[in-house]
């Protein structure tokens, strides 16, 4: 049996105005016994910027910028710069997020040399609208799950789908903390599963790029909705993290149920040279909403892992309650990595 702790809220909404609503889905960088925290700030009516704490060890906050470390600076984020992702390859940082304008929410890139200044680098996901989406994945055939039809299918309905404004809709963009055979490595999720993408330099992320890719969308799935948990869409949460057994992946599955949604933090373990091969995954939920603060907030009944450290054998999740607070929870990495290995 795995055994999982909850040690609980580590930070908090407070009365600075970019942090008034909601304090979640952190990006998490360690360094030695340092904790690097790139939170979600929310203020009323739901703007997002990235703020900033440190702590000491796992969970004891030593430092908290009294402003956002990331702000809303260009038109595609101007409502929002949601659930950084950070990663370090060689020398430099990665910050991959959720750039929101009010209508679109695309994955969008950020660099820097010293976690205090940074660069963006704009949307990193297909620019396409969903007629063109579904022109381009139809190419893949029946293969896909229904699923990835159904925003189109939506948009149809309404009358919006041939709005060139509102574009394809892909989150959860995560990087791989090392080149894999020479490339970078891409989690993303083009609702509902993850997909992974390789490429050798940002600026090969162009329009003909995507349209490709688009096309063959069946051969990049990596993980697709399977189990109960899970069974409306899937999402990539922190980093994967490399192990002698495969890549480790803790994600977020996402259960219907009459009255709504839970979210649930799930694992699952990749092939370490060919990530897009599944090796296992956990059939239950490493952990679900069970404590009040993940019950209800903003969005109830929601536990949101988008970040780690690892102390020892000692792997403390990070993540979003209820879009309210930002939790941690432990557990042995040995022990989870058995249970994959069983379920392999």
């Amino acid at each position: 049996m795995l055994t999982i702790e909850k040690l609980g809220i580590i930070l908090s909404p407070t009365n600075k105005e970019f942090e008034n609503n909601g304090v979640l889905n952190p990006g998490i960088y360690q360094e030695g016994n340092t904790v690097h925290i790139f939170y979600r700030a929310v203020q009323d009516g739901n703007f997002s910027t990235i703020g900033y704490a440190k702590s000491d060890g796992p969970f004891k906050i030593v430092e908290r910028h009294e402003q956002p470390i990331l702000t809303r600076d260009f038109d595609y984020e101007k409502h929002g710069v949601e659930d950084a992702r950070i990663v370090k390859i060689d020398d430099l940082f990665y910050i991959t997020y959720v750039a929101y304008d009010g209508v679109n929410a695309m994955g969008a890139l950020a660099t820097s040399k010293d976690l205090v200044h940074f660069e963006k680098h704009g949307i990193i996901t297909p620019k396409v609208n969903y007629q063109e989406y579904e022109r381009l994945v139809l190419c893949s055939g029946n293969k896909l799950n229904s699923k990835y039809h159904q925003y189109h299918q939506l948009f149809k309905e309404i009358g919006l789908v041939e709005d060139t404004s509102r574009l394809l809709r892909d989150k959860d963009v995560v990087l791989f903390p090392r080149k894999i055979n020479g490339k970078f490595a891409m989690l993303h999720r083009i609702w509902p599963g993850i997909q992974i993408v390789y490429f050798n330099d940002w600026s090969d992320l162009n329009d003909s790029f995507w349209k490709n890719y688009l096309e063959n969308l069946y051969e990049y799935i990596v993980l697709d909705p399977k189990d109960v948990f899970e069974v409306a869409y899937i999402g990539a949460g922190a980093p994967p993290i490399e192990t002698k057994y495969g890549w480790l992946l803790i994600y977020h599955g996402v259960q219907e149920i009459t009255s709504g949604r839970i979210y649930h933090a799930k694992a699952a373990l990749l092939q370490l040279e060919k990530p897009e091969i599944e090796i296992a995954r956990m059939e239950l939920p490493l952990f679900s909403p069970t404590k009040q603060w993940e019950i209800e907030g903003e969005v109830n009944d929601v536990v949101f892992p988008t970040g780690h450290a690892l102390f020892g054998n000692d792997l403390y999740v990070y993540y979003g309650a209820a879009d309210k607070h930002i939790a941690v929870a432990k557990l042995d990495l040995n022990e989870l990595l058995l249970e994959l290995k069983k379920q392999s």
